[in-house]
């Protein structure tokens, strides 16, 4: 096959390639070059497809021995996942630009693009793995690096798009195997450390980045009746489950520290209450997607794990979907979950589908003391 290798400079995506060329395959190196300005996004360890990427790609490519090519994504970075990324927190939502930029960019922009030139699948460093059921459908699985698993910000793939995708990764038993392979390939990023947090944040402070693309507007901050306990200076610039940074003038009745547990943007309202009130039982998306086939009656309750951070540990319940909306009812409460964020749903190690979160029901009544 003519494979197309995603490259983002780190030594996943380098390993990922040399394995794609050793399968046989025909394989041509690409960076995505996601911003204009290379100084707005994350340098080092702590950042991704900047400049020195770039130029630890090219080398990992000249090791290989495959053609390399820097694409310009960066107007489509923008509008796909920075833009989104402000726009939801002005709405009081909590997004994962990781999960749009996998949706938008590397798996849309990236792979529409790639199909034009005659290629006939991406090929990148993630930590999953693809497997077929007993009639030849593919389907998306936890890698078995289970420290490693990418498979929830792979969880916006859909059927089309798994059919045009590579993971040479997944099997993979963990990330030290990886750069000691890498070590003996000779790729010079055997022991880069790994990018994390938001690339095009580049002090890594979230919420002043976002109060310098916002602004300020004085709001109230109120308990769950409604009383007033603080003011604020815009509710772009919190997150459900945050503690610190309310300066409440009114300490609670307990004594107990309060966290945010719901924005009201529209209001420029912030509501605070109990740990206890993050506790949430049940959730409601919107925006879902299957990622391979659909179960034969979606509207009827189903099991499934559930997982709604990158990291996060899966939890069981059960899904259904009802219109446009997916419900999921949890066995056990979640903490903190907040909309905007993504939900991924597995059957067993296989991704189902996945939903931006709207809605969210507390396990703590209003009125109930927690």
């Amino acid at each position: 096959m003519k494979v197309l290798a995603a490259m983002s400079g780190g030594v996943d995506s380098a390993v990922a390639a040399a394995r794609a060329v050793e399968a046989g395959h025909e394989v041509v190196g690409v960076h995505l070059a996601l911003s204009r300005m290379p100084g707005t996004l994350r340098t080092g360890s702590r950042g991704c497809c900047t400049i020195e990427d770039s130029m630890d790609a090219q080398r990992a490519a000249n090791v290989i021995g495959i053609p390399y090519y820097v694409w310009d994504f960066s107007e489509r970075f923008k509008v796909d996942v920075v833009d989104e990324f402000i726009n939801e927190y002005r709405a009081g939502r909590t997004p994962n630009p990781c999960m749009r930029c996998n949706e938008k960019i590397k798996f849309a922009a990236l792979l529409e693009k790639a199909l034009a030139l005659g290629f006939d699948a991406v090929c990148t460093g993630h930590y999953a793995s693809l497997l077929s059921d007993s009639e030849g459908n593919l389907e998306l699985h936890r890698s078995a690096a289970m420290a490693k698993d990418q498979s929830y910000v792979l969880g916006v793939l859909t059927a089309e798009q798994l059919a045009h995708s590579m993971f040479p990764l997944g099997a993979t038993a963990s990330k030290d195997l990886i750069r000691a392979e890498a070590d003996a390939r000779g790729l010079s990023v055997a022991n880069k450390p790994d990018s994390y947090d938001i690339c095009f944040i580049p002090e890594g402070d979230t919420q002043d980045w976002i109060a310098d693309k916002l602004g300020s507007a004085t709001g109230d901050i109120v308990d769950r009746e409604g009383v007033k306990l603080g003011e604020h200076q815009g509710s772009h610039g919190f997150t459900v489950g945050q503690r610190k940074g309310l300066n409440l003038g009114r300490p609670a009745t307990d004594g107990k520290p309060r966290f945010v547990l719901e924005i009201r943007p529209k209001e420029n309202v912030v509501i605070v209450g109990p740990h206890a009130a993050l506790a949430v039982t049940a959730l409601t998306g919107s925006r879902y997607t299957w990622c391979g086939l659909a179960p034969t009656s979606p509207e009827e309750w189903f099991r499934v794990g559930v997982q709604v951070r990158a990291h996060g540990e899966e939890v069981t319940g059960e899904a259904r979907v009802v219109g446009e909306e997916f419900e999921i009812r949890l066995d056990e409460p979640l903490m903190g979950v907040a909309p905007g964020q993504t939900a991924v749903v597995y059957l067993g190690t296989r991704v189902l589908a996945q939903t931006t979160i709207d809605r969210t029901v507390s396990a703590l009544p209003v009125g109930s003391q927690g």
